[in-house]
């Protein structure tokens, strides 16, 4: 079998190589799957700048937000200004299959779209929280802390998705209708942890600092603003090479993240698009609770804030 070649214009090259250390798979493996999910991925990425993780032969993994200048000119870019780093950062738009075979053979395995479109920067389409479980063991506490989530959702008249996170945790995305900035769907986000975590403060907390968690599931309800969500199907550099994929809430508690691989996705997914038909319509946020969540401090700035009281307390007590 050749090593070499092309698809849809672009040139794929070295396919017989090992992806990284311990995937299981080779770059072929990769451009194949990428390939074959182009139709349920690509819509997910579409007029979003995008964020993605290579892994070049002997290289640690990287994140690459800035298109390189050797990228095909046909790739489409959009430039957002980057406020820690002062400068524009020129994000690649990965419209189509030829773009998305393009940055497989840059070795490009994961693919983290913000939850905005660029056209719309402070209008989220989704709200999401990350559910982060202590160790790489405690799948099932995270998919408890899930179905807190979801009960928190539906005390609050809302509905939304899950899926594996492709690592240790599961996503939980609200498809929102569009209408509501970025401050206020941040402030509801942080709302609606609140409300999972007060469901069962033994397992979950929404403390952002590792250490004050206590071994508890972390709620995360930063994914707001500028961050970004590996999307559902993305690859991830993880022993296997796992995907982030969609589980419908009824399954959730049979499933664990070794089951959806690069190997073992497409004959799941068989002909269909399980994230695009579990996603529930668009909603709007109910004003109570984007009220509750601005009553709440943002965690990062918390975060920082205590951070630095604790270094403080700890050379004054030195």
């Amino acid at each position: 079998m050749s090593t070499e070649e092309e698809r849809d214009g672009v040139r794929l090259t070295n396919l017989d190589q090992p992806l990284f250390e311990g995937a299981d798979a080779t770059k072929r493996d990769l451009a194949d799957y990428l390939d074959a999910v182009a139709g349920r991925l690509v819509p997910q990425l579409a007029g979003r700048p995008l964020s993605v993780v290579r892994v070049l032969r002997g290289q640690k993994p990287f994140m690459q937000k800035n298109l390189p200048k050797y990228a095909p000119s046909w790739v489409r870019t959009v430039k957002v200004w980057a406020e820690t780093s002062r400068r524009e950062v020129a994000y690649a738009l990965c419209d189509d299959r030829r773009t998305l075979l393009w940055f497989a053979n840059q070795r490009a395995v994961e693919y983290h779209p913000p939850l905005f479109r660029a056209d719309a920067p402070d209008r989220p389409t989704h709200l999401v929280i990350d559910i982060d479980p202590p160790g790489p063991d405690a799948f099932g506490a995270a998919v408890r802390a899930a179905h807190l989530v979801r009960q928190a959702l539906h005390d609050s008249g809302l509905r939304g998705a899950v899926k594996t996170s492709g690592a240790k945790g599961v996503h939980v995305f609200v498809p929102l209708d569009g209408r509501t900035p970025a401050e206020d769907v941040a402030a509801a986000t942080r709302a609606l942890g609140a409300r999972a975590e007060r469901l069962d403060p033994a397992l979950a907390t929404t403390a952002f600092i590792r250490e004050d968690r206590g071994g508890r599931v972390f709620l995360d309800s930063t994914r707001a603003g500028g961050a970004t969500v590996a999307a559902a199907y993305s690859p991830r550099i993880r022993p296997g090479t796992p995907v982030s994929f969609p589980v419908p809430w009824n399954d959730l508690d049979a499933v664990a993240p070794a089951d959806f691989t690069i190997r073992t996705a497409l004959g799941l997914l068989g002909g269909r698009d399980p994230w695009a038909e579990l996603m529930p319509e668009p909603q709007a946020l109910p004003a109570g609770l984007i009220e509750q969540g601005h009553t709440i401090p943002v965690a990062r700035v918390q975060a920082m804030h205590e951070g630095r009281r604790r270094a403080r307390a700890r050379r004054e007590t030195g």
